[in-house]
């Protein structure tokens, strides 16, 4: 994603500081490796006592596709389906976009995705339940978790849980091209994960002309003094779509975007095109990238990932 220029101070020390703060380093130190070499797109990674499993935006494999494997380099291979039927206020053709799967302080897990309302929309949240993380998820009640009218669509949930217990989502609210911009936003949720708890806080916003008005795919990580968001920015069919990532010393913001992408086609050498909707999970970045040079599937990729101080690096 395009990434806001820090404000220099008027030392060129200073302007070293914010760097070393904010930008992501220089260059891979290893090729992106595929996972699936087929359509697999805003992938959500869940790490298990009994292996890993990865959940997609709708395909040809499922309305949820998922897939599992041992070990975060594989051997990966898709497995079903997890959403065992459509909510009721659901569209069945609409498609189901950005899953998130987060485990319950019971031991259920809870799938959060995107999906078009009865009957003509907009975009809004729900949640699904499941004893096993691979599902099959039962939709939970007759109404979404959350559907903001003036957010015109909420997409992409992501679950946080912080480290005092607090749970968080964070979601999308679409904007328009001809009004307010694309907004990442965060809510308490209840310990459960099935409730939203007071109101929500606005984490950024795409305010870059190179983000083309849309920010997505959140994903946050804690390292020990900074909370770092990483989202998508462009959009998605293009080349120039990307990955960058913010830093705030709170939840609460204000959230600083780095200087230049962490994942974009330039940066990984023209290896991933359109690199986006990344996942952070144990020591690695997931994400997606169109195969083959065309517009048709998104494959899955990894790389290895780890924060030298509160600043991500490749390798």
């Amino acid at each position: 994603m395009g990434m806001r220029s820090l404000r220099r101070a008027g030392a060129a020390l200073a302007g070293v500081l914010l760097c070393f703060a904010h930008c992501p380093a220089a260059s891979a130190a290893s090729a992106p490796q595929l996972l699936l070499g087929q359509d697999f797109p805003d992938p959500d990674i869940v790490k298990t006592g009994s292996g890993y499993f990865a959940f997609s935006t709708t395909t040809g494999s499922g309305k949820i596709p998922v897939a599992s494997a041992p070990a975060p380099e594989g051997p990966w291979r898709i497995v079903g389906d997890a959403l065992a039927s459509v909510p009721k206020w659901a569209k069945p053709d609409g498609g189901f976009w950005a899953p998130d799967v987060a485990e319950a302080p019971d031991g259920t897990f809870v799938l959060y995705f995107a999906a078009t309302r009865v009957p003509n929309g907009p975009m809004c949240l729900g949640t699904a339940t499941s004893a096993q993380p691979s599902g099959p998820y039962q939709p939970d009640g007759d109404e979404p978790l959350v559907c903001v009218p003036a957010d015109k669509g909420d997409i992409d949930p992501q679950t946080f849980l912080d480290s005092d217990g607090t749970r968080y989502l964070l979601y999308k609210g679409n904007g328009a091209a001809s009004g307010p911009p694309a907004v990442i936003w965060a809510q308490k949720l209840s310990p459960d994960g099935r409730t939203l708890s007071g109101p929500r806080t606005e984490l950024l916003r795409a305010d870059l002309g190179s983000e083309k008005n849309v920010v997505e795919a959140p994903s946050m990580v804690k390292t020990p003094s900074r909370y770092v968001l990483f989202y998508s920015a462009d959009t998605f069919q293009s080349s120039g779509y990307h990955t960058g990532y913010a830093t705030a010393p709170t939840l609460a913001g204000t959230f600083v975007k780095a200087d230049a992408p962490f994942l974009s086609t330039e940066r990984l050498g023209g290896a991933v095109d359109g690199p986006g909707g990344a996942d952070v999970v144990d020591g690695n970045v997931y994400f997606h990238g169109w195969l083959g040079g065309g517009r048709q599937a998104r494959g899955l990729y990894r790389l290895p990932i780890r924060f030298s101080g509160d600043v991500p690096q490749l390798g």
